[in-house]
């Protein structure tokens, strides 16, 4: 917001058939400084209907009309002109730190360009680690933005460094990108760089500034890599207990059957929502609480693999195996011939896990198989869950749930085991490391332990 972009904005406006206007949707003026009005548009008119300011300087401006957008601007606007491939997109950046300096000199100075040096104000703010990290996230988080929607929509941008702006060949470059015949024979050099200085000297606690940033994971070292893909709000599965204003979001291969007779202690339950009917149970149910059950990685993988077994929830799978892991499945509605056989093909399973969900095959993640971040996520988009409950301390869980809204809390219900055979029977540190690998998101999400060390003691359960 300071002199760079303020300088590329003059030299775009240099160029016949050009005319930025400025920053048309700051919070606090039209354009530049001061100015509370632009069309015959005040800021009230023009925060009621950014579309019809957007339509008005269009039509308003001879030749190709254009304005500066940070991320802090009006959050409307962007979705008003990122999908259109007539609106040309130019993205400046600048290296984050001098960026939040920068940021910082012209909130101490009030100067937020320069013309005359004689005028110029240099204090030196003090550098504070949190707020900078916080700025650039949300810096970069607005880029990546900007960039998955014109990658979506096909469109591309020009991109442009604030070391770039100097260079009389990159504006004249700019001008071809934007369709304009005319180029410039020098730049417009009114505005002055206001802080030359190398950056350590520009700053109070240089020595401060030195060890934040070194704490700093800048090439993200400790960030796990996600390819798995989004999911939706899965509605149709959530449960209702109509007499207790009570919703289940179940995550697949959890305790669904378990939960739903659970809810059906409180009376009828009410399944297979839709986005219409889920809103009106809640309007129906005010003061309702929604939550869902997180399971072990490894007990929850187990779950599904047997589920799969009963069910062949995805077709695909067998082929696949036999194809890529050289494991041939038994046939659909047949067993394993022992335990051996099961748990070979529960470690294949795994494997197969891993590989689905870090983008390694051509077969779709299926619910079964998603994270339960992922699912969590989804759930989001719609009706985040009140409380998350461990299965290993479910009935203390769905007591404090019960308790939260006043309800007297039903016993938790015994479901019959279709397992062909326990985790207990079958564990080990190998598949314990499969899961660890393939769940890694889940493992460090929600701090789960190995399956074998957190699980208490009992009849189904390794001591």
């Amino acid at each position: 917001m300071r002199t760079g972009s303020n300088f590329l904005e003059a030299n775009l406006n240099a160029l016949p058939g050009i005319k930025c206007h400025g920053e048309a949707f700051n919070p606090y003026f039209i354009g530049g400084e001061n100015r509370q009005e632009a069309f015959g548009l005040d800021i009230t008119a023009r925060d009621a209907d950014p579309s019809g300011f957007l339509r008005t300087m269009r039509t308003q401006t001879d030749g190709l009309a254009g304005f500066r957008y940070f991320h802090d601007h009006d959050p409307r606007v962007p979705d008003l002109v990122l999908d259109d491939p007539a609106c040309a997109k130019i993205i400046l950046t600048r290296n984050p730190l001098e960026s939040y300096i920068s940021w910082k000199i012209a909130i101490e100075a009030d100067q937020w360009w320069l013309a005359n040096t004689r005028h110029l104000r240099t204090p030196r703010p003090q550098f504070d680690l949190t707020e900078f990290e916080d700025r650039s996230r949300a810096v970069q988080d607005f880029q990546l933005r900007l960039l998955r929607r014109l990658q979506v929509t096909g469109q591309t941008a020009f991109y442009v460094d604030y070391a770039d702006v100097l260079d009389l060949d990159v504006i004249n470059g700019m001008a071809g990108f934007l369709g304009i015949p005319a180029r410039l024979r020098a730049l417009d050099t009114k505005f002055k760089k206001q802080n030359p200085e190398a950056i350590r000297d520009k700053v109070s606690n240089p020595a401060e500034m030195e060890a934040g940033l070194a704490r700093m994971d800048w090439f993200e070292a400790a960030h796990t890599p996600n390819f798995e893909p989004r999911r939706n709000a899965a509605v149709p599965s959530y449960i209702a207990a109509n007499g207790a204003g009570l919703l289940f979001q179940p995550m697949k291969a959890g305790p669904e059957a378990q939960m739903r007779r659970w809810l059906a202690g409180f009376g009828p339950v009410q399944p297979n929502f839709d986005r219409r009917t889920l809103k009106d149970w809640k309007d129906r149910h005010p003061g309702f609480r929604s939550f869902t059950v997180l399971r072990h990685p490894l007990a929850r993988a187990h779950a599904a693999f047997c589920d799969y077994l009963a069910r062949d929830w995805l077709p695909e799978l067998r082929p696949y195996l036999k194809r890529v892991h050289r494991f041939e499945m038994p046939k659909k509605g047949e067993a394993f011939a022992d335990v051996e056989a099961f748990r070979a093909g529960f470690k294949v399973f795994l494997d197969f896990a891993h590989f689905n969900l870090t983008g390694r095959t051509e077969i779709k993640v299926v619910p079964h198989i998603a994270t339960q971040l992922a699912t969590l996520q989804g759930f989001a988009s719609i009706q985040t869950p009140d409380m998350l409950l461990r299965e290993d301390r479910l009935a203390a869980g769905l007591a404090y749930l019960t308790d939260e809204i006043g309800l007297q809390c039903p016993p938790l219900p015994q479901v019959a085991d279709l397992q062909p055979y326990s985790l207990q029977s079958i564990w080990g540190a190998d598949l314990e490391d499969a899961a660890e690998v393939a769940y890694t998101r889940d493992y460090a999400a929600f701090g789960f332990a190995r399956w074998r060390r957190q699980r208490p003691a009992g009849p189904d359960v390794p001591a």
